[in-house]
């Protein structure tokens, strides 16, 4: 066991070592007098201490939350949380799975724990009062594959599906899998990894851990150890026998029901889970009860060794009481609406299934005052002294008087400064004061009686046993802030628009625009080769190689109108490439000239960090993530370079953006300039202003805001003060761009939430003065913004790595109904939470008011949408803000409106009619704290969705991820088109020739404007009778097929065959000889391009290769590479040509022997180059 400084005085206590033996002699105690910290503090220390499993209860999530925290700062790992299971009593359609990955987690670590690590699991006492299978049934779930061992695959697959597990041609998330081949991929629900099983025939070859992203292998393993996919694990003779009980049970009771409506959607549900009886049925959970009438708890999982400890057990019972409470008015509702079953109320255990747990359990009842207990037989009652930390306010000088008397006390001493930078600014402070400190990085060792300790590690609220000797100082007491772990996590990086699907339009660069068929392999002179099948109007199709990919690109338009197919050999898109040619004249024209100017144009070059810069970063109150520090460095390089800057921003709501853009401010006006932050809405800019005045707090940096709800005197004085100098920071909406304000020296613009502005708006703010550094800040980029980044045009930096205590918005895509809605306002009502009711029909919302008010009586209402007046717009906001209401009925304005970090329920009415980037930025508008938050995207009853639509609720619930706001938008440039990308004049032109190709003609024309030839790559016709494919056996998935395709295609050197190689192996197993020789084509082709070869043809025992021009070669580089090849002759009369003769007329021995030539050739120019 390991020394830990904040438990060894503990050790020493006779009261603390009193408690410790009654709970592992599996008795009942009480220690009353604990503050918060303490509880937090004795739970870590019993967890080392003692080597056996912790359960805390407590009273909400939210204090679970706390917990968790405070625990985790001490104990560094195993603290978990086992979040409240949602128990949605209606099918929904789909519905993300991270609640369900964490509880399973905390089950897997509970069942298989072997007391070799402390492990704490902190849950709200409903959290605890769900039925559990057994949980030896947990455990013989499992399926362990073992390198070495053998297995039948198909039983695999079944044994998967059983477990809940889907099948995915490609594994991208928790709880898919896929075979290809001898390579079966798995993703446990709850594993950070997936992992890659390769087999031998019947035998596991080995076992990888693979990244999700990249597809890749990262390391090997001896076991892949895959839990269920969900909490309820059954045989599928159970299956059947539940769910022929749940049809018994639905017949009977709907016989009892008055009323038609609810007999009828009782009915109704019974035929889903009859015609579902065969397949996998989702959403069984609500139905526990019908498959284990004595169900486990997580006391089971606990197991008999383990130690509950009951945080404020008269908390908990007015909790459990409300509780019970309310699922009983609420379960009699859903029974009279036919909703649910009698039987399904007890998914939901009884609380003195807890209390009687104690029996059988080491138990401590943690109270803050001494008083009785109820449901409790104790054995033993112990009473702490404490004292509360004083809060220091970062004021040395009090801290030191205090840890003067503590070591005239002999206490040991325990300052936590969370950075290891604040810990040495502290040691310096105090030994300035005759105060001498320790620096230590862990809390792991030994200490002195009365010696100070700094710890450069987290904890956020410090603690005193005065009876011990013991006094933790934290955080928030030393510095009035708290610093927070950041965990990195990979993110797919920005990549070109998505891959080919059969039936998409795509756009060819001589042909227009077809359909895409799929992949087809045609034998041509008895050699097989894949084909891209297009499909043109009429009966017009065309079959392009896979090695002219490059030539095709999916078709982007505006708007969801199909576009109109092309006909081959006519002239029609030949006059609309001409048409669409012409109307980016005037465009490019604008776009060289903005640029140009930005690039030609030196800027103010800013010094480099001052003193005050770095003590301003080093005070702010969290752990930056290593994207934030990147996007810092990068901004300051652009600052400090002189060169005008333009750097677009992207990060997910929370990911810390205003904390780069403020220190990008203060960097700014540190040299003297000044700063205008420029944000869409009046309530967004006081955000903004508190956020900026708090940060500046400690520093002579004036800040203000300008909006068109100031007041005249104010806005006349905060004119004057830009005019002057005497505002570093003007934070405003629109009226900054008011031609009645001026700077004296604005030298940088921030705009927050981009997709709110045009470019008209901000060239307005970038016309004065031309040579501005200019910020953007934006979760899901406009489209336009989106491609420039892409094409080099601006910089950009992404912050992709999440906080460290806020999770993905549990996210339903569910009919519309009103029995639910009630439900999610009521629990999010329940927990102190407030809720957004989304509806975006202005003229109707006074109607569906009333409809919430009469669902929701117990809500108070607000409504908001953008045809208020400013000033009611705001009010209502504000008081909503300041939780005067419950519900707030709006439309889309609050798409980019006030942070409400309260808001953590998400109701979208007809979510199916928005674009995705619409949906993914109202989505960010919850789940801004650590309480869990849920969104439900609801479409009507029967309603049959467009395919669009269908594709856009796909999407939302398949990226409830953090950090995927660029995957949105570009899948919603994908499924909507470039909408406004560049001026309404433009969408004709770019409906007729697709956005892909109207970009590359306006990049085409700023080129040529610019007076920059395209250097244009040789392409090399190769005419080689050898099987050059990719067969349906190795990579069967068309779409990983392309993809595939796409990178072969893109092979130059011999590194890159030896790359993709390595990758095929570790993706598909060994690639057979017709993507070896594809590979070797594509490989001949880059090097024959290089020597500007036209063409390769393969004729008997000869082999032609043609020159574009006869000087392609030096006199040297010719004579060398005749010299070493007697096979080899040249002629350069009217048409070159090298003739290689061959041994034998086999197309295998062409291949080889060309592919040498053309190494040689290539060696001997660069040679002759020098």
């Amino acid at each position: 066991m390991r020394d830990l400084v904040w438990l060894t005085p503990m050790q020493a206590w006779e009261p603390y070592e009193k408690l410790k033996q009654m709970t592992v002699d599996q008795k009942t105690s009480a220690m009353q007098g604990l503050t918060d910290e303490q509880k937090a503090h004795l739970a870590a220390c019993l967890a080392s201490d003692t080597g056996r499993p912790l359960l805390v209860v407590t009273h909400s999530d939210v204090r679970a939350a706390e917990l968790e925290e405070s625990i985790g700062a001490l104990l560094g790992e195993g603290v978990m949380r086992l979040p409240e299971r949602p128990m949605l009593f209606y099918g929904d359609t789909a519905h993300s799975t991270e609640i369900t990955a964490k509880r399973l987690s905390v089950l897997d670590a509970l069942a298989f724990y072997q007391g070799d690590r402390p492990l704490v699991v902190i849950a709200s006492v409903e959290g605890c009062l769900y039925p559990l299978s057994p949980v030896d049934a947990y455990r013989k779930s499992i399926l362990s594959v073992s390198l070495g061992a053998e297995y039948d695959i198909q039983d695999l697959m079944t044994k998967l599906i059983s477990m809940g597990y889907v099948r995915e041609a490609m594994v991208e998330g928790p709880g898919q899998f896929s075979l290809r081949g001898g390579l079966l991929d798995i993703y446990p629900l709850a594993a950070e990894q997936p992992c890659r099983v390769e087999f031998f025939d019947t035998e596991v070859d080995s076992i990888r851990l693979f990244d999700p992203l990249s597809q890749r292998s990262l390391e090997p393993v001896d076991t892949a150890e895959i839990s269920p996919a969900g909490e309820l694990i059954l045989t599928e003779k159970q299956r059947q026998k539940g769910i022929t009980g749940i049809l018994e049970t639905a017949e009977t009771f709907a016989a009892k029901l008055s009323a038609p409506a609810a007999r009828s959607r009782l009915m109704e549900k019974a035929e889903r889970l009859r015609a579902g009886l065969s397949g996998s049925l989702p959403g069984l959970e609500a139905y526990f009860p019908f498959f284990y009438a004595e169900p486990d708890t997580i006391l089971s999982y606990l197991g008999q060794d383990g130690i509950i400890l009951y945080d404020e057990p008269r908390r908990i019972d007015e909790r459990v009481e409300s509780w019970e409470y309310e699922f009983s008015e609420y379960f009699k509702e859903l029974l009279g609406r036919g909703e649910v079953l009698p039987d399904q109320a007890y998914n939901h255990l009884s609380y003195g299934v807890l209390q009687a747990g104690c029996a059988g359990h080491g138990c401590v009842l943690m109270q803050s005052l001494t008083r009785g207990i109820e449901g409790f037989s104790l054995d033993h009652v112990a009473s702490v002294t404490s004292r509360p930390i004083a809060n220091y306010h970062r004021s040395i000088k009090l801290l030191a008087d205090d840890i003067a008397y503590w070591k005239k006390k002999e206490y040991q001493v325990l300052l936590f400064t969370g950075k290891h930078g604040s810990a040495h600014r502290l040691a310096a402070a105090l030994d300035e004061l005759k105060v001498p400190a320790t620096i230590r990085d862990t809390a792991e060792g030994t200490q002195e009686k009365g010696q100070v300790l700094i710890i450069g590690a987290p904890l956020p609220k410090g603690f005193e046993y005065p009876e011990a000797g013991l006094v933790a100082v934290g955080e928030q007491e030393l510095f009035d802030v708290r610093s927070k772990k950041s965990r990195t996590k990979k993110r797919k990086a920005i990549e070109s628009f998505t891959d080919l699907r059969p039936g998409d339009y795509v756009v060819h660069e001589s042909h227009g625009i077809g359909k895409y068929v799929g992949v087809e392999t045609l034998s041509v002179a008895g050699q097989k080769r894949d084909y891209l099948h297009i499909k043109y109007a009429g009966t017009d199709k065309l079959f392009i190689p896979t090695g002219q990919m490059d030539l095709l690109q999916p078709y982007i338009g505006p708007g969801e109108r199909k576009p109109a197919l092309s006909r081959l050999g006519g002239n029609e898109w030949n006059r609309a490439k001409q048409r669409a040619r012409e109307s980016v004249q005037k465009l490019a024209v604008d776009l060289v000239k903005l640029y140009g100017e930005r690039e030609a144009l030196r800027g103010h070059a800013y010094a480099e960090d001052t003193a005050w810069q770095r003590e301003f970063e080093a005070l702010f109150p969290y752990e930056e993530t290593p994207d934030q520090l990147r996007a810092i460095e990068d901004i300051k390089r652009d600052m400090e370079s002189g060169r005008v800057m333009d750097r677009l921003l992207c990060g997910d709501v929370g990911y810390g953006k205003t904390e780069v853009a403020i220190r990008a401010a203060f960097k700014a006006v540190m040299d003297g300039k000044q700063v205008a932050v420029l944000a869409p809405t009046t309530i967004l800019v006081q955000q903004h202003l508190q956020t900026f005045a708090e940060r500046f707090d400690s520093f002579p940096v004036s800040v203000k805001a300008l909006s068109r709800f100031s007041s005249a005197q104010d806005q006349r004085q905060i004119l004057k003060e830009l005019r002057t100098g005497d505002l570093d920071v003007v934070i405003g909406t629109h009226r900054l761009l008011g031609k009645d304000v001026g700077f004296r020296d604005l030298g940088l613009l921030i705009v927050d939430e981009e997709q709110r502005f045009g470019v008209n708006h901000k060239e307005i703010i970038k016309s004065l003065k031309s040579t501005i550094d200019v910020l953007t800040l934006t979760a899901t980029p406009i489209p336009r913004t989106l491609h420039m980044s892409l094409s080099g045009i601006r910089d950009i930096s992404i912050i992709e790595t999440p906080p460290e205590d806020r999770h993905p918005v549990q996210t339903y895509v569910v009919e519309y109904n009103p029995s639910l809605i009630r439900d999610a306002i009521l629990r999010e009502m329940g927990r102190g939470g407030q809720v957004y009711f989304v509806y975006n029909i202005v003229q109707s919302m006074d109607r569906m008011v009333v409809k919430l008010r009469d669902l929701v009586p117990e809500a108070r209402i607000g409504v908001a949408h953008g045809q208020m007046s400013g000033r009611l717009l705001e009010r209502t906001m504000m008081d909503f803000y300041e939780q005067k209401y419950d519900v707030l009925l709006c439309s889309f304005i609050i798409e980019n409106g006030l942070d409400v970090p309260n808001v953590n329920t998400l109701i979208v009415y007809n979510a199916d009619h928005f674009g995705l980037s619409q949906l993914y930025q109202i989505r960010g508008r919850v789940g801004r704290s650590s309480r869990l938050a849920y969104g439900y995207f609801t479409y009507q009853r029967d309603k049959v969705l467009t395919e669009t639509a269908e594709k856009r609720l796909q999407a939302i619930r398949d990226f409830t991820e953090f950090g995927s706001g660029f995957r949105i938008a570009m899948r919603d440039l994908e499924i909507r088109g470039a909408g406004n990308i560049l001026g309404a004049e433009q969408h004709g032109h770019m409906s007729a020739v697709g956005y892909e190709m109207y970009t590359r003609l306006l990049q085409e024309t700023v080129q040529a404007m610019r007076g920059e030839v395209p250097q244009e790559k040789q392409k090399t016709q190769m005419d080689l009778a050898v099987d050059a494919h990719i067969p349906e056996s190795y990579i069967e998935h068309e779409g990983q097929k392309i993809e595939v395709y796409k990178k072969i295609s893109n092979i130059e050197t011999k590194d890159d065959i030896l790359e993709i190689t390595e990758e095929l192996i570790d993706r598909f197993g060994d690639p057979p000889k017709a993507v070896i020789n594809l590979m070797d084509i594509a490989y001949m082709v880059a090097l024959a391009g290089r020597l500007g070869l036209t063409e390769i043809r393969h004729q008997g025992h000869l082999v032609y290769l043609y020159p574009a021009k006869g000087d392609t070669f030096t006199g040297g580089a010719l004579n060398t590479v005749l010299e070493r090849n007697r096979q080899l002759k040249y002629t350069g009369q009217r048409k070159p040509v090298f003739v290689l003769k061959l041994s034998a007329a086999l197309p295998d021995l062409a291949l080889s022997k060309t592919k040498e030539l053309l190494e040689q050739m290539e060696e001997a120019c660069m040679l002759a180059a020098g």
